[in-house]
C-alpha cells in the first residue's frame, strides 16, 4: 500500500495540534488503503487510541521544531515513503520525494517585529521559499492565507487547495455543568502571545471595569513561548481580580467556560483561521472579533467587528453587545448556523483527495486521471 509519512511532532500543541488531532483519526479510518507513518513522540502518539489501527504506525522522532536537528532527523525517520506531509511550514529540506505542506498562516513574515526579529524572519522566508519551489501540493486553511502566501512568497509551483478547518461536534452540545465563574464574565481564548493582541483587550476592559460587573477570563497559556507577551500580564495586574488567567484548561472545562460566557472576544492582529471564534459560535456564545486577517472570512455576518489597534473601539463594541440582549441573541442564532458549515469530516475528505492526487491515486470511488 502507498505509505504516507506525517510529521506529527506537534500533535499535543494548540493550533496545529488541534488540526492534527482532528484530521488524522479521520484520515486513518477513512482511507484503509493508505498506510500512515506518524513521526513524533511515541508516548504521546500511543496514547491516541486510533493510532492502533492496522494502517497506522508510530515512528520515533524527537527532534525539536525549528531546529537544525530536525533537518537531519526527520528525513531519516520518514524513510522511503510515497508522500511526506508537513502540517507546518518547517519542511525537511533534505527530503527529495513528494511533499504536501499545510500552511496555516504567514505571521512570521507579516509581523516579524512580534516574532523575534530579523533572524527568525529570515528563517521563515527561507522555509516558505522552499515550500514554494519544492512542494508537490500546498493546502491553506483560508483564502486569506492563500493570498498571503502569493503576496509575501510568490505563487507556488503547484496549485494551492484551500481547505477550511472544522468545528468538533462536541462544541454544539456542551453539557451545562457548573458555572466556572459565579458572576458574569467575558472570555478570550488564546495563548498570551504578541499577535493575539490581548494587551489591547485588557486596555479596553480597563475602560469598562467601573461600568460593568463582568470579569475578563483569559483562557490560555501565558508562559513557555519563544516569543511571549510580557506586557499583558502587567496590564492585567493593575486590575486585580477583575482579570483572571487560567493557564492551560482541559478541553471539557474550556467548552463549559465558553458556553457560560456572555461574550467571547478575539482581538488578534493576525489569524490564519481563527477557530476559537467558530467554536464559541457552535456552543451559542456571541462573539466580537478583530476585523483583521482571516476573521471576517471565517466569521461572516455572525460576529461583531472592531479595529484591533483601537482599545476604545474594542470597549465600545463590548458595551454595545452587553447592553443589547437582542443583538446577542441574533449573534447566537447566526453563529450556530455559521459554525455548522465547517466540519472536520469535510476537511478530512478533501485532504484525502489532495493526498491521493499527490501520489497519483484515484479519488475514493473515482477514476485515476
Amino acid at each position: 500500500m502507498p505509505r504516507i509519512a506525517v510529521d506529527a511532532r506537534m500533535i499535543d500543541h494548540s493550533g496545529i495540534g488541534t488540526y492534527l488531532r482532528a484530521l488524522l483519526p479521520r484520515l486513518v479510518a477513512g482511507n484503509p488503503d493508505l498506510d500512515f507513518a506518524l513521526l513524533g513522540d511515541v508516548r504521546v502518539l500511543a496514547a491516541e487510541a486510533w493510532t492502533a489501527a492496522p494502517n497506522c504506525a508510530i515512528v520515533p522522532c524527537d527532534a525539536p521544531i525549528y531546529s537544525i536537528r530536525e533537518q537531519l532527523r526527520v528525513p531519516l525517520a520518514a524513510g522511503d515513503v510515497d508522500l511526506f506531509w508537513a502540517p507546518h511550514y518547517t519542511i525537511p529540506i533534505g527530503y527529495r520525494g513528494r511533499l504536501l505542506v499545510t500552511v496555516h498562516d504567514l505571521c512570521h513574515l507579516a509581523l516579524p517585529h512580534l516574532f523575534g526579529g530579523a533572524h527568525r524572519r529570515l528563517y521563515a522566508r527561507m522555509m516558505f521559499a522552499a515550500v514554494r519551489h519544492r512542494a508537490t501540493a500546498v493546502i491553506t486553511v483560508s483564502e486569506f492565507t492563500r493570498r498571503e502566501f502569493e503576496d509575501r512568497v510568490g505563487a507556488p509551483r503547484q496549485p494551492v487547495t484551500v481547505i477550511p478547518n472544522g468545528v468538533d461536534t462536541a462544541w454544539f452540545d456542551v453539557a451545562a455543568g457548573e458555572r466556572p465563574e459565579p458572576g458574569p464574565y467575558i472570555v478570550a481564548v488564546g495563548n498570551v502571545k504578541p499577535h493575539k493582541n490581548l494587551g489591547a483587550l485588557v486596555r479596553a476592559f480597563a475602560r469598562l471595569v467601573d461600568h460593568i460587573p463582568h470579569r475578563l477570563i483569559i483562557a490560555g497559556r501565558d508562559e513557555g513561548f519563544r516569543t511571549g507577551d510580557g506586557e499583558t500580564p502587567r496590564l492585567a495586574a493593575a486590575l486585580g481580580d477583575r482579570v483572571r488567567f487560567t493557564g492551560h484548561v482541559p478541553l471539557d472545562e474550556l467548552r463549559r467556560m465558553v458556553a457560560h460566557a456572555e461574550l467571547l472576544v478575539l482581538p488578534s492582529l493576525y489569524e490564519g483561521f481563527g477557530l476559537p471564534a467558530l467554536e464559541a459560535m457552535a456552543c451559542g456564545c456571541p462573539v466580537a472579533v478583530s476585523n483583521a486577517a482571516s476573521l471576517p472570512e471565517v466569521c461572516g455576518d455572525a460576529a461583531a467587528y472592531f479595529d484591533p489597534t483601537r482599545p476604545d473601539e474594542i470597549a465600545a463594541v463590548i458595551v454595545s453587545l452587553l447592553v443589547d440582549p437582542g443583538r446577542r441573541a441574533e449573534l447566537r442564532r447566526r453563529g450556530v448556523e455559521r459554525a455548522r458549515r465547517f466540519t472536520w469530516e469535510a476537511a478530512a475528505e478533501r485532504t484525502a483527495e489532495v493526498i491521493r492526487k499527490g501520489i497519483g491515486m484515484a479519488p475514493k470511488g473515482g477514476v485515476r486521471r
